[in-house]
């Protein structure tokens, strides 16, 4: 397992480093000058070169980029051009929001996905099974932003049981700030839920025609107990594999929900960052949702040796 982990990590180095290469490269080939936008139009060109010359931009590319590796060895993402504080620290003030979210949006989504994939596959053919299926099929294609703004005429103007936008007032109860989630949470959930339900359905289809689950039926087990017990728990890898890429991917794809429903989690602030070309935002940004991918990957892969005994590593 040791061995395992280091090699794991080697790799997670490895891919780090590859992601902070694009990520500054291609950010700087946004078209746009952070100095130009920051003094505005009435601005000289005296002026934006001395803004320019304050923030390093008026060096060589591998100049700033070795200077921007050489303070990331240093758990240092750099400071933010136009809010003037450590990118670190908006990080962190905008992820609370983003964090529950995308807690909320997994939650849903598995506890739709997965009870709907066990169905799907168990009536496979029948009316349910083809229900289930249209449902997939059509929350994978139905844009995230219309089905927000849906909810959000609905729910929140119309009925007023939900609020428009926002994420409460900073004193305000935590309950009152988590309200506030609870649309847009519905929103990645039931839309993401779309990819689990057909993996379950998938993995359960391959397992139920194995023979252990023949065998248990043979032996008289319940079938509550045989589809369960037997069936989902050797079913559940792929379905862990999918919920795990889900979660990450919710993380990165929730820029569209928290603009809709005008959160300030991080993805609001990674939008506002690209429209500012908030470069020091931007690379922090990115850099910070890749890790968490790459941990979230780790995790499932550590996760598969308490689901299937079998696997070792």
């Amino acid at each position: 397992m040791l061995r395992y982990l280091s090699g794991r990590f080697t790799g997670m180095v490895i891919v780090m480093l590859i992601v902070a290469v694009l990520v500054f490269f291609i950010t700087r080939l946004a078209p746009g000058d952070p100095a130009a936008i920051m003094l505005g139009d009435q601005a000289t060109v005296a002026d934006i070169a001395k803004l320019r010359a304050q923030y390093g931009f008026d060096k060589p590319m591998l100049v700033q980029f070795g200077f921007w590796l050489k303070e990331l060895a240093q758990g240092n993402l750099g400071q933010s051009i136009f809010l003037q504080m450590p990118v670190t620290e908006a990080l962190a003030s905008r992820a609370e929001p983003t964090f529950f979210l995308t807690i909320f949006a997994v939650a849903l989504a598995c506890l739709i996905g997965i009870p709907c994939g066990i169905v799907s596959a168990v009536w496979r053919g029948r009316v349910v099974d083809q229900v289930f299926t249209g449902i997939a099929m059509l929350g994978a294609s139905i844009p995230s932003f219309w089905f927000g703004l849906i909810l959000m005429q609905i729910f929140a103007v119309k009925m007023g049981w939900f609020p428009v936008a926002g994420y409460g007032d900073p004193g305000a109860p935590l309950w009152d700030r988590l309200h506030h989630l609870l649309l847009p949470a519905v929103v990645l959930g039931v839309l993401n839920s779309a990819l689990i339900i057909r993996f379950t359905r998938a993995s359960m289809l391959d397992v139920l025609s194995d023979d252990y689950v023949r065998t248990a039926r043979a032996k008289g087990l319940n079938e509550r107990r045989v589809i369960l017990r037997h069936a989902l728990r050797n079913a559940l890898i792929p379905v862990v594999t999918v919920i795990g890429l889900t979660a990450a991917l919710m993380i990165g794809g929730a820029v569209v929900t928290e603009t809709v429903f005008g959160l300030p989690g991080v993805g609001n602030l990674v939008v506002s960052a690209v429209q500012r070309r908030d470069y020091p935002v931007i690379q922090g940004a990115l850099l910070a949702i890749a890790v968490i991918y790459v941990l979230i990957n780790l995790a499932i892969d550590l996760l598969y040796t308490l689901i299937d005994p079998r696997v070792r590593y």
